[in-house]
């Protein structure tokens, strides 16, 4: 195949579909023979991946990675920011944690130059072993206060000589101020760069965009090579839980309620994914005692200050209602920081996560937590309880849990350690990210509401087929032609 140059979309602002977009042209690639791969310099998100020697990367690059028909490796994504509060961030680097530092710190000291060298080494590596690479920018390519100190934008963009799309929402409107100005701003080496405007989330007649488009194109000099319409019914992950905010947030009559507790740190949230793919189950995300109430099933997520959603939950009195639903017997579980909540207590003797030695959980379950500055990113296969082995999954924590009675693991995993802790079926807690995700507890967890056998399928291949469903989608809304014109120019 020919070698094509980099290819990179980047955005007006945040949350315009960049990540989708990239998945899609991933996948295109891919089914046109190329062997592409994602890169996006620097992420931050609290939904993170773990590759498989062991290093943490965004989630929305593995996800890319699997479009492409890859396994994840940590130079898809060498900077990662995991907010840890308001203000502060874990600064992942190469996969590993450096250190907690605050916005200010990260985006006004003089590091920036530094890392800008370390992720152009990520991305050669990348270069030299897949074609063509897939690039990703991050929120708006015009904030100017922040564009000495940018490292994933057009800086990146000009320095590895990128064909650049910028993609723009036309659902949230003004998209002829946001698609003019974004351009307009940047300096005229930059602007060069970018190659074409992707319109999405356009609803109803594309026709009716025939005269928009001309003016975009005769305003901004470059042409509009797509306008992608507003799709629903192809199941894609989300890159982070701004999402929770188009998600359900009420509970449904007649199916089996499914509700996830909101933790204001709550990392990984596409761990519940699976469950919205079952016909007769609703999922939803709620901190509503009301909504609670009426439902069957009750998760505590994981979370990346675990502490201080342990205060959060007391605070709210939904510590209070936790315990409580758990005493009358209903199903409620927990998925890695989610798992220490439930347990007896939190330790914080290095003050990780706060000022505070410790603090008291919600005594569901028989266990302690000791948070430490080391981290466990691992893919992991398991047998779950003594049913099936061969599952998947992956841990991404930063403490050490230990059991005040014998433990009864929730899985064994394949090098011999044991995770969790087995209550009951309706109260158990594990480190594993992803555990939904395979049948055999899905299963587990739902047929008791439903009295019947579920069918469920394998996860990867519906995996598959929707990335399918999506770059068939998106190929025929955009000029692939003259994309690979671009590219190959």
């Amino acid at each position: 195949m020919k070698k094509l140059k980099p290819i990179m979309f980047v955005g007006t602002g945040s949350d315009v579909g960049k990540s989708i977009i990239n998945t899609a042209l991933c996948r295109i690639f891919l089914q046109d023979g190329y062997q592409p791969a994602p890169f996006k310099a620097q992420n931050m998100s609290l939904n993170s991946y773990a590759t498989p020697d062991g290093l943490e990367i965004g989630r929305a690059q593995a996800v890319q990675a699997e479009a492409c028909g890859l396994e994840c490796e940590v130079e898809m994504n060498p900077v990662l920011l995991k907010p840890t509060g308001d203000q502060n961030s874990q600064v992942v680097l190469h996969g590993k944690p450096i250190g907690n530092q605050s916005a200010k710190e990260y985006f006004l000291n003089d590091n920036k130059s530094n890392l800008f060298k370390e992720v152009l080494v990520a991305f050669k590596k990348l270069e030299q072993k897949y074609n063509p690479v897939v690039l990703e920018g991050a929120g708006s390519i015009s904030e100017l206060n922040l564009r000495s100190r940018d490292i994933v934008n057009m800086p990146m963009a000009k320095a590895v000589g990128a064909c650049t799309y910028l993609v723009a929402d036309i659902d949230r409107g003004g998209v002829f101020a946001s698609v003019y100005g974004s351009i307009k701003l940047l300096p005229e080496d930059e602007r060069k760069l970018i190659k074409g405007v992707l319109i999405n989330k356009f609803r109803g007649d594309i026709d009716l965009f025939t005269e928009g488009r001309k003016i975009l194109e005769d305003i901004t000099g470059v042409p509009v090579i797509g306008v992608i319409p507003y799709f629903k019914g192809i199941t894609i992950e989300e890159e982070d839980s701004v999402s929770l905010l188009k998600m359900n947030k009420t509970a449904v009559q007649d199916k089996v309620n499914v509700a996830v507790v909101p933790l204001r740190h709550m990392s990984n949230f596409t761990d519940f994914n699976r469950f919205a793919e079952v016909d007769d189950v609703n999922l939803y995300f709620t901190d509503s005692v009301q909504e609670l109430s009426k439902t069957d099933i009750l998760i505590i997520p994981g979370s990346k200050n675990t502490i201080s959603d342990m205060n959060y939950l007391e605070e709210t009195g939904l510590a209070q209602y936790l315990k409580d639903w758990h005493q009358s017997g209903k199903n409620i579980y927990g998925i890695c920081g989610g798992y220490q909540i439930m347990g007896e207590e939190i330790f914080d003797p290095m003050h990780i996560e706060s000022k505070a030695d410790s603090v008291k959980g919600l005594g569901i379950l028989p266990v302690v937590t000791v948070i430490s500055n080391e981290k466990n990113s691992t893919q992991t296969s398991f047998k779950y309880l003594d049913k099936t082995d061969g599952c998947e999954g992956y841990e991404i924590h930063m403490g050490e849990t230990s059991f005040l009675t014998q433990q009864k693991p929730v899985a064994h995993l394949s090098n011999g350690v044991k995770d969790g802790y087995y209550k009951s079926e309706k109260a158990w807690g594990t480190y594993i990210h992803g555990i939904f995700d395979n049948a055999v507890v899905l299963k587990d967890v739902l047929e008791p509401f439903l009295n019947k056998k579920l069918e469920i399928g394998n996860y990867k291949e519906f995996k598959n087929k929707e990335y399918d469903k999506l770059a068939d989608f998106v190929r025929a809304n955009l000029n692939m032609d003259q994309i690979y014109k671009d590219l190959e120019g």
